[in-house]
């Protein structure tokens, strides 16, 4: 039976609301199919706005993986402000897809992913609009099977019972997986209902299904266990890495809102993972090893997504872009080959110890010369060894200093606040280096109209990484650290003007502390916070601290432990910790050994380059680090300059 389109009912909801062209589909590159032609459907979402889920790549890519399979369907569906929820619940109109506007009620699967905590009430919200039961339990085999995914999922402990189950790591292959398990099913007639298809989903390995786990608790709050409460359901859940990225060539068809979104641009990811190291950075963790889509891969993918979608400017993504082993020929072959058509390049951001005046240059070339943007993290040398971000104050002056004597006035410099063993000096040390930057800014360039903007946003201990033990600062020390250097910064008279100051306050981190390291006592906390009208909670005009605060008091009180336990609490050795049995391929001891090194401020440099340190995650996960160089060129695709005879393709 073909699925109705809620549109004609939306429809006359949108002159009433805010920003209505985000609701209505219809983008380039997006894909409409037949119900009653497919037998697996999949509803996929990035629970935000869409000006911020679009150009999410996660979910661009799986849209795309999904939709090529033949009898296979996936749409997309985005978080509605709250103008348009209320009018949907007084107008009885269901959570949507964007693309054939049909319920998501109706799809065997809802996929969500998380690249933040702070979603989970924008999931909550599309749920119960979507008529599907909040608690998973109380599901039946015709609702849909809410799927979790994202970095967020390596711990998705507070919403177990909102989930049915979760997938840790990359996502190509697990929902190709997922599909074939759940066709199988389907095709012989659902039998055992819906807890035989997550029985099967779970006896791969590969997803986590909360419900056949149960967890017990010392009589001091900690965890005691953590075990399998069903016949041949594994004790540990191993994430999927896809190797090989150059088979995984996704988006072919990158979408092009309709609306504004926050990224505006095509993008290719160059690599996946990062071995470099840093201690905080829950990303380069979970996605070890480093694998590079070569530079020819590059190539077709920029090639084919330009004459798909009509962007200028091309992101080169990863998580230190300018590591990848042949950047230099990547941007100058780009830059190159596109020279005609003003295309310009990005990266998301740029180490400070692999900035290069010649990469500057080729980033540039053909687009806008805007700022640079460097995250040295740590103010002082000290802090900088004890989170692993091996650079030097004179890497960093130096490497500014070439900046600005080559023509650019504006940097920006990214740091965190609440670091382990950090006290107000180390941050204090960041005015310090603004200062430095500021003066040798105007000592190169001649001029006193440049810019530096000092961006800091609080430190959250995040699991699977070394600081998964690690107490948070709360918000009031936070705040308290953050003021000090914001008068030491106005208080510099001769530099305090060209220093932009832009900080987030300590509480919106207290609670990503206690979503990001929690447990399944938090549910009580996320479901009392969405009953009480909280959504948006990465947004600062909806985000209601006091809010939180209320809700966990009451919540977790009866049960022995607080929002400090959570959050400030250093966790011991010996502690299992609530995401324990989901398997990152990281060594536990080896984070441990690690997390004793930031102690002792000692260094670890990037396996890629040198000896393996044993993290663990090559040999459990039989996977191995991929990198270049290939040795090869980006030769130019038909490049016929003004006023030549002809050009030869390449």
């Amino acid at each position: 039976m073909p699925v109705e389109s809620v549109f004609p009912r939306l429809e006359a909801l949108l002159p009433h609301v805010q920003k209505p062209i985000q609701y209505v589909g219809g983008e380039l590159n997006s894909t409409v199919k037949d119900w009653d032609s497919c037998d697996v459907r999949w509803a996929l979402m990035y629970p935000d706005a869409y000006e911020v889920g679009l150009p999410n790549q996660g979910v661009m890519i799986l849209y795309e993986v999904l939709n090529e399979r033949e009898g296979v369907l996936a749409e997309r569906t985005y978080s509605v402000w709250p103008d348009l929820e209320k009018l949907m619940r007084e107008h009885g109109v269901p959570q949507f897809t964007v693309d054939a506007h049909r319920p998501v009620a109706a799809f065997d699967l809802f996929g969500v992913s998380f690249s933040t905590e702070l979603g989970y009430t924008n999931l909550l919200t599309a749920l119960d609009l979507a008529g599907i039961p909040l608690d998973a339990a109380a599901r039946t085999v015709d609702h849909p099977v809410v799927v979790a995914g994202g970095h967020a999922a390596f711990n998705p402990e507070p919403i177990a019972e909102f989930i049915d189950c979760a997938v840790v790591g990359d996502g190509e292959q697990a929902v190709l997986e997922i599909t074939r398990i759940t066709r199988e099913w389907k095709d012989e007639g659902r039998p055992g209902g819906r807890e035989e298809l997550l029985l099967r989903l779970a006896r791969t390995g590969g997803v986590y299904v909360p419900a056949f786990y149960d967890v017990e608790y010392l009589p001091d709050g900690r965890i005691a266990r953590v075990a399998p409460n069903r016949p041949r359901v594994p004790w540990r859940v191993a994430k999927h890495t896809v190797m090989d990225l150059d088979a995984w060539p996704y988006p072919k068809q990158p979408l092009v809102p309709l609306a504004e979104t926050v990224h505006e641009r095509m993008s290719v990811e160059i690599f996946r993972g990062c071995t470099r190291g840093c201690r905080f950075c829950q990303a380069g963790m979970i996605t070890r090893p480093v694998r590079e889509r070569s530079i020819t891969g590059i190539g077709e993918m920029v090639d084919k997504g330009l004459a798909a979608t009509g962007f200028e400017e091309v992101g080169l993504l990863s998580l230190s872009s300018a590591d990848h082993s042949e950047i230099g020929d990547i941007t100058k072959g780009l830059a190159d080959r596109y020279e005609e058509d003003k295309i310009g390049l990005s990266l998301p951001s740029t180490r400070v110890d692999a900035f290069n005046i010649d990469l500057a240059n080729e980033l540039t070339r053909n687009g806008r010369r805007s700022g640079l943007t460097f995250a040295p993290e740590g103010g002082s040398e000290r802090i900088r060894k004890v989170i692993n971000k091996m650079v030097s104050e004179e890497d960093l002056i130096r490497t500014v200093a070439t900046a600005y004597g080559n023509g650019w006035r504006q940097v920006k410099l990214y740091f965190m606040c609440g670091l382990p063993t950090e006290t107000d000096d180390d941050v204090l040390q960041i005015a310090e280096l603004a200062t430095r930057v500021i003066a040798k800014g105007r000592e190169v360039s001649g001029s006193n109209d440049i810019r530096c903007t000092v961006s800091i946003g609080g430190f959250v201990p995040k699991p699977h990484t070394p600081f998964q033990w690690a107490p948070q600062l709360s918000a009031e020390e936070t705040d308290a650290r953050l003021a000090k250097l914001r008068d030491a910064i106005r208080a510099d008279k001769r530099y305090g003007r060209s220093i932009g100051f832009r900080y987030h306050d300590g509480k919106p981190g207290i609670v990503e502390g206690l979503l990001s390291r929690g447990d399944r006592r938090v549910g009580a906390v996320i479901r009392a916070v969405y009953e009480a009208g909280g959504r948006f909670d990465g947004w600062r005009e909806f985000f209601s601290y006091e809010q939180w605060m209320r809700c966990a008091a009451a919540a977790l009180e009866p049960l022995g432990v607080d929002v400090d336990w959570y959050t400030t609490r250093e966790r011991g050795h010996e502690e299992v910790l609530p995401w324990d049995h989901l398997d990152s391929g990281l060594d536990k001891d080896w984070l441990w050994d690690d997390w004793q090194d930031a102690l002792d401020e000692t260094e670890v440099e990037d396996c890629r380059w040198t000896p393996c340190f044993d993290c663990g995650v090559c040999p459990q996960m039989g996977t191995s680090i991929e990198i270049g160089p290939t040795g090869k060129k980006l030769l130019p695709l038909s490049v016929v300059k003004a006023g030549s005879p002809g050009g030869n393709g390449g």
